[in-house]
């Protein structure tokens, strides 16, 4: 006799852990070829997770990886979505910010006049009209 597995679909299961927004992104995230179950690409939204697999996400230059720790039954907060699976992911380490990405500080008069500054600028010529 065969035991049944308890399954899920793939795109319910990433729907429910809260992976993404909504199912029809985990059903795109899914055909685009970005998810594998257990080292293997899936092709369909209709592929079947269980518990003690193991699912590799390409996301955003960076590689999720999460353990099935329960099917669910429903999206429900994220407290409970956690509870769904373990965090496999490697840690990234934020990259410092480069030399070139750091603000400025311009000297006063530099460069192209604030909005304080052209106000300023018409109040004195308004003033000199006047006269």
């Amino acid at each position: 006799m065969q035991e049944s597995v308890a399954k899920l679909r793939i795109d319910k299961w990433l729907w429910f852990a809260r992976v993404v927004k909504t199912r029809t992104l985990a059903a795109k995230l899914v055909t685009s070829g970005a998810v594998r179950l257990n080292k293997e690409k899936v092709a369909a939204a209709k592929q079947g997770v269980k518990v003690g697999d193991v699912l590799t996400i390409a996301r955003n230059d960076r590689i999720q990886i999460y353990k099935v720790l329960a099917l669910g039954e429903r999206r429900g907060p994220a407290t409970e979505a956690q509870l769904l699976y373990e965090d496999l992911s490697p840690v990234v380490e934020k990259k410092p910010r480069a030399e070139s990405a750091k603000v400025e500080v311009r000297d006063a008069g530099a460069g192209r006049p604030t909005k304080r500054d052209r106000r300023q600028t018409m109040k004195f010529k308004q003033a000199h009209l006047d006269d």
